[in-house]
């Protein structure tokens, strides 16, 4: 059995755990109880040993395969076309639990026939704590109970299962009309009766778990042009959402390949300091006052936890702890073969010197257009800000992770600058207490420093560390978080030498995005695909290019209408877009889809202010 493509698949969710869904009706990714939990279903890492739950036609020959959201939900429709008749499955996972323990983490698959009838086979094999626990499978009243070391699940529905292996199949045919409804959720060890759903039920929590996204959804103020592709976006960050703490994952996915020989696969179920000015802006921006809140009360959580010489790490579990150690699943091959399989990420406490801007930035932000932020945050802030002031000349792994070890690199001076450069403000509004002096004198240091190290008069742009002539897309940045203008000679250079192709020097390959240039150390094959957030972010910086240059604002369109293209079916995006114009990395990815908002936003506006 082939893997399905990434960009094949959808998601569904409760802001606890996600559950990916391919077109084909299996589902091949779900960790329960929270995201970064081991997995329930893991083919999509390993298609004979992960585990998966898959309801679909029971003869394959000549079936069309659709799927769609429910209009401005995350509830799926995944849908079978045939001459006799049109099947489709309505999964769900739903979030108000009316107090019913049964609902926890329950994913209800609805599969009804809309037109003639048709014969499905429903196959579901878990694969316990990434398949490495066998279970026992004990029938009960509601269906049958899968039962393990680690975890213990539930699948119920009205139809007669049979055991085959370590899982259970059901073969069925459904006329016009008719719904069957199968529901797996957590259970208890000794639960011999179990949960069975009726049919009345399950249509309550599918129209409670629709109404619950439409009233959500219905907070937007977006009302500018692409507005279904930034409310998808925001629809995705909600999914991506731990409920309980206001983070966000990078992405529900672990060990999705960036590239099919780069070895490149990371554990992205945690959440990134990196991420928290892109989070805060594009759900302030967009009307969701309450999730950025959230997320502010998260990042105020970790501010309170600095290491001891006031540090931060870069990432954090969703519920806030340090240790995410990584081991290898050797026993699992990886997506489509190309392994290793992670989980946990060692790099939670590697130095990058950039994540102090973005979290600054994200402060401020907030701060300006949230809430005001109280005195007891700030003291954590001024100590982080302090440490900033006596560590930005460090050298640090970078945004991007690239070989080689720490360097200068650019982008994360830039940052130091934002951080410190927020931090004045900051007190300056709200009459902080502050070494002002001190800050203002590093703050200037730093804007000297990479105006006359970070940028190369044989390139005639800004480069991506010290002493190297390597184009780097981060440096986008520069004009964005307001570091230098937009129209300033060496920005517009800079743009003009990053806008080209690579064979020509440049990082743009007919609109996407490459992270940095064939010159870095590993060359153009050792970086995959071009980066999605990348795209987003030449799209901000020839925006705002555009407010004196209408033919940067005509590009900015340009790019941003020929990068929506390249997201799914149902408008969502992985990490990367691979040479084929394929779906590399994690799925979905947070970053890229705070990108499209932010972009969107921006270019909106500029758009209906320039004739």
């Amino acid at each position: 059995m082939a893997h399905q493509p990434i960009e094949n698949y959808g998601v569904v969710g409760n802001m606890r755990t996600v559950a990916l869904i391919g077109m084909n009706g299996s589902v091949d990714w779900a960790c329960s109880p929270q995201f970064d939990s081991p997995s329930i279903f893991g083919a999509i890492l390993d298609q004979q040993k992960g585990g998966y739950f898959k309801i679909c036609p029971a003869e394959q020959h000549g079936i069309t395969y659709k799927q769609l959201y429910w209009p401005e939900t995350n509830v799926l429709v995944t849908r079978f076309l045939s001459v006799d008749g049109v099947a489709e499955i309505i999964d769900f996972m739903p979030v108000d639990y009316h107090g019913h323990d049964h609902n926890v983490n329950q994913l209800i698959r609805r599969v009804n026939i809309v037109k003639g009838s048709m014969a499905l086979r429903m196959e579901c094999f878990p694969a316990f704590n990434y398949a490495r626990d066998s279970h026992e499978i004990h029938f009960n009243e509601a269906g049958c109970l899968f039962s393990s070391a680690t975890a213990n699940m539930q699948l119920s529905t009205t139809l007669p299962m049979q055991p085959e292996g370590s899982g259970v199949t059901c073969d069925f045919v459904l006329q016009e009309g008719q719904t069957i409804t199968f529901s797996m959720s957590q259970a208890e060890a000794d639960e011999d009766e179990g949960y069975k759903l009726t049919e009345a039920e399950s249509q309550h929590l599918f129209e409670d778990t629709v109404e619950f996204w439409q009233k959500w959804l219905s907070q937007s103020t977006y009302r500018g042009r692409w507005r279904e592709m930034v409310e998808r976006s925001a629809l995705a960050l909600k999914l991506l959402t731990y409920e309980p703490t206001g983070a966000i994952v990078a992405a529900p996915t672990s060990s999705l390949p960036q590239g099919n020989l780069l070895q490149r696969n990371w554990d992205d179920r945690y959440t990134w300091i990196r991420d928290a000015a892109f989070t805060i802006y594009a759900f302030l921006r967009i009307g969701f006052t309450q999730e950025a809140a959230k997320f502010m009360g998260w990042i105020e959580a970790r501010a309170a936890e600095l290491d001891s010489d006031g540090s931060l790490q870069n990432m954090y579990g969703i519920d806030g702890r340090h240790q995410l150690n990584e081991e290898t699943l050797s026993h699992l091959q990886g997506y489509e073969g190309y392994g290793p399989v992670r989980v946990g990420n060692s790099s939670y406490d590697q130095r990058r010197l950039d994540i102090y801007g973005e979290l600054m930035d994200s402060v401020y932000l907030y701060n300006k257009y949230g809430s005001p932020i109280s005195y007891d945050f700030w003291t954590h802030l001024s100590r982080l800000t302090d440490w900033v002031v006596d560590n930005w000349r460090s050298t640090d792994e970078g945004i991007w992770e690239v070989p080689g070890g720490r360097r200068h690199f650019v982008y994360s001076k830039l940052m130091c600058w934002v951080a410190i450069d927020r931090a004045i403000r900051l007190a300056d509004k709200r009459s902080f207490p502050a070494d002002r002096a001190r800050w203002h004198t590093t703050r200037d240091q730093i804007y000297q420093e990479i105006m006359a190290k970070g940028w190369s008069d044989e390139r005639q742009s800004f480069v991506q560390s010290y002493d190297s002539e390597t184009l780097d897309a981060s440096l986008l940045m520069m004009p964005l978080v307001f570091f230098m203008s937009p129209t300033d000679p060496r920005m517009l250079k800079t743009l003009e030498a990053i806008d080209r192709p690579p064979s020509n020097g440049g990082l743009v390959s007919n609109s996407l995005v490459y992270r940095y240039s064939p010159d870095s150390p590993i060359g153009l094959d050792g970086y995959g695909g071009s980066a999605n957030i990348c795209t987003f972010w030449l799209v901000e910086a020839l925006t705002r290019a555009g407010q004196v240059d209408r033919r940067h604002l005509d590009r900015a369109r340009l790019v941003f209408e020929k990068m929506l293209s390249y997201g799914n079916h149902l408008g969502l995006f992985a990490e990367e877009i691979g040479p084929s114009g394929e779906a590399l990395g994690n799925f979905p990815q947070a970053f890229t889809h705070l990108g499209l908002i932010s972009a969107a936003v921006n270019l909106d506006r500029h758009l209906g202010t320039i004739s």
